[in-house]
């Protein structure tokens, strides 16, 4: 067998085929959340699983998982700097609203998504394909790969502090992502919104710095905030829309092929999280109700909605249309 394995590396070396022997291509997957106990984790597991097995282990994809690369805004920072350190990411669907890409904040906009089915109406919609692609219109160094969800956002709020419907938000200090549709909905809402990062976020629930904050369900118990925020309300804001993107320094570092397996395998991803998402986060919530966090239900969203107008509105009037086609897609 030796002699065999020698002899077909003299005949590679003669005819200038050694590279199909190169060191595999590594990039590195960046996750804010844990791997175990998230929808998240789940996702970039099969996307690593998959990528491996289509390249036949030409593309190792070494993941980084709870936020050891710093926060989603570190990490897209990071990205717009060419600093390398990341070469593909799951970030939250609207992150890159700040960086010019405002398509994406219509993905984000309160009470949008009526159910799971409207958003993958649109994931499967070419309007999705649109939507992925905009970074590379506007000079964002990358590009999406497939687009996914972990459920809708809910409101958790601290131990100690009683809330049953929406006019106990109010006054109420709560922590969002730091961008204009998130903060402007706290504020319709009645409450104060809170900039606090999100690997500090456990400390501020438990010092009182903040009083509430939102996550996804499975979110939610796997970073341990019902020790400090035993109460869920489950308004269902907003739909946790994600995406995975590669930056253009990881694109580059791939042949055609490869290119097509990473784009292959994102597509494979995207249908697994369908798939997968609410059986995932029933058994989260009825682990939740098992363990005794206090669970509020949210029978009438209409108020809800009524409160969000102004901020649902003054997002969405310079792409009317293309809103109104969103919405359309339920």
């Amino acid at each position: 067998m030796k002699k065999i394995l020698a002899l077909v590396l003299a005949v590679m070396t003669i005819f200038g085929c050694t590279a199909a022997l190169a060191e595999p291509v590594t990039l590195v997957y960046a996750e804010v959340n844990p791997l175990e106990g998230t929808i998240v984790g789940s996702i970039a597991k099969f996307f690593k699983e998959k990528v491996e097995e289509l390249s036949g282990g030409e593309i190792i994809i070494d993941i980084q998982a709870s936020g050891v690369l710093g926060t989603e805004a570190q990490i897209l920072d990071g990205i717009m700097m060419d600093a390398g350190t990341v070469d593909i990411s799951r970030i939250s669907a609207f992150a890159l609203t700040s960086y010019g890409c405002n398509k994406a904040k219509l993905l984000s906009i309160p009470y949008t998504f009526v159910g799971r089915e409207h958003f993958w109406n649109f994931a499967n919609s070419e309007l999705a394909a649109d939507f992925l692609n905009e970074p590379q219109t506007v000079g964002v160094p990358l590009r999406g790969i497939c687009y996914g969800e972990e459920g809708f956002r809910h409101f958790f709020i601290k131990s100690g502090v009683e809330v049953k419907g929406l006019e106990d938000l109010k006054g109420l200090k709560i922590r969002v992502s730091e961008d204009p549709v998130m903060t402007g909905m706290v504020k319709g809402l009645g409450a104060t919104p809170a900039n606090v990062s999100f690997t500090e976020l456990y400390g501020a629930l438990q010092s009182g710095v903040v009083d509430a904050a939102e996550q996804p369900i499975a979110n939610y118990k796997s970073n341990a905030f019902p020790e400090v925020a035993n109460t869920l309300l489950l308004d269902g804001h907003t739909l946790g829309a994600i995406q995975l993107v590669i930056t253009d320094m990881g694109w580059a570092k791939l042949t055609e092929q490869q290119q097509a397996w990473i784009m292959e395998a994102g597509k494979l991803t995207q249908e697994y999280n369908a798939q997968i998402v609410q059986a995932a986060e029933d058994e989260v919530l009825e682990a939740l109700k098992n363990e005794g966090c206090n669970i509020v239900e949210v029978a009438d969203k209409a108020p809800w909605v009524a409160a969000c107008q102004d901020v649902i509105t003054s997002n969405t009037s310079d792409q009317a249309e293309l809103y109104a086609t969103l919405v359309g897609l339920q």
